[in-house]
């Protein structure tokens, strides 16, 4: 999709070029007067959703959601003007990231971060015939600098994981990383989308909030655990498994994003397909163990880096074109939620220009029997984690 592609929601080609902008023409129509995107607010914030699928590898013949006279047409201008920062740039996620960040027509300018060998990945980038300009910073000291003025930022630091390593044992070193990284947000980017990636998300994004709260700037509608990687396993997976167009396929992944918290709901997905029992716990235990997967096959030499990047990516460029005005972006994330009783929970959210709209709870309605199990039982692990994010960053104040 970065490479040459055509973004359906939107149009966008996401080719290099040499100019900074690009125009992208609006088909004329006129939306029904009623409900036009089939959404429904209720006062918790929620939405009920009738599928329009998002972004990349989704058929959408909708473009830009505005509504358009029928006799006028609309040139929509598309400038890069945002700014994204990577913290954790130079490692494994953070590399293939950055390349696929620098390909965004709608990036200015890109804040490359990491503690060493930053420079190095920043040069090299900046090669790259696209129209964003790429800066290094390196250490505690450029931090800040780093974050001035910033509309995304994005944390991929930490360390990945290793055969035979949970996510849990990831806990102490990557807390303490979020948790100064989420301190030196907050001091200089406030009003910043945050993307926080590193593991364990179920923890460190409660982490990230209390840290925001202390701060006095938390927004829970800018506050992002990415667990867009989830959705794209899940739906490379189905459309394998039932021989399906990968671009007709969206899997909702709701929960967590670790082990059984993370809960595809195949009686949601789009196209409607009709799965064995073992067809569904085959791929629902696949899909909740595609990081491990992937770590066992490269026997000791890395993690998840390349798919993670790309699902970061993804999600990245889902948040740009919501701050560029789209009013049809969908993304699975985990965010300050009401859907059940749990603080955090990840579900499909509409994101806009402030951050999360809304949330789609639609999805948690007519579950089949596996998936109410499946969410009963992911309950208590996620709360555990929740609180133990929580403890984490109270536990010196």
């Amino acid at each position: 999709m970065f490479v040459g592609h055509l973004i359906a929601t939107t149009g966008y080609q996401m080719a290099a070029t040499s100019a900074n902008s690009l125009s992208i023409r609006s088909k004329t129509r006129s939306l029904p007067q009623s409900n036009p995107h089939g959404i429904n607010f209720n006062s918790q914030n929620h939405l009920h959703y009738n599928f329009k699928s998002s972004f990349l590898g989704n058929k959408i013949t909708t473009t830009h959601q505005q509504t358009l006279t029928q006799t006028q047409s609309k040139t929509l201008k598309v400038n890069a003007s945002f700014k994204v920062a990577i913290l954790g740039a130079a490692g494994g996620i953070g590399q293939p990231l950055s390349l696929l960040i620098k390909m965004s027509p709608l990036v200015s300018d890109l804040h490359l971060y990491d503690i060493a060998n930053v420079k190095g990945v920043a040069a090299d980038l900046s090669h790259c015939n696209t129209p964003s300009k790429v800066q290094d910073f390196t250490g505690n000291n450029e931090l800040s600098n780093c974050l001035k003025d910033i509309d995304i930022v994005v944390i991929p630091a930490g360390i990945p994981r290793k055969p035979g390593m949970t996510r849990d044992d990831l806990f102490n070193i990557n807390a303490n990383i979020v948790k100064s990284l989420v301190e030196a947000v907050a001091d200089n980017s406030p009003n910043a989308f945050i993307h926080i990636i590193s593991n364990p998300v179920n923890s460190t994004v409660p982490i990230a909030a209390e840290i925001l709260k202390h701060k006095g700037v938390y927004n829970p509608k800018k506050l992002f655990g990415v667990t867009t990687l989830d959705v794209v396993r899940a739906n490379t997976f189905v459309a394998q498994k039932k021989n399906l167009k990968l671009i007709d396929v969206d899997v909702p992944v709701i929960g967590g994003h670790a082990g059984i918290t993370i809960l595809p709901l195949l009686s949601k997905m789009k196209p409607n397909v009709s799965f064995t029992d073992d067809e569904i716990e085959e791929l629902s235990v696949r899909i909740q163990n595609g990081g491990t997967e992937v770590v066992e096959a490269k026997a000791g030499a890395g993690s998840a880096t390349l798919s993670m990047a790309y699902a970061a990516a993804r999600f990245v460029e889902s948040c740009l074109r919501a701050l560029d005005g789209d009013s049809d972006v969908y993304e699975c994330a985990f965010v300050e939620s009401e859907i059940t009783e749990l603080p955090f929970f990840a579900s499909r959210v509409k994101i806009g220009r402030e951050g999360v709209e809304g949330v789609v709870s639609s999805d948690l309605e007519g579950l089949s029997e596996y998936e109410k199990k499946g969410l009963e039982a992911l309950k208590g692990e996620l709360k555990g984690s929740i609180e133990k994010g929580v403890a984490f960053a109270n536990k010196e104040k």
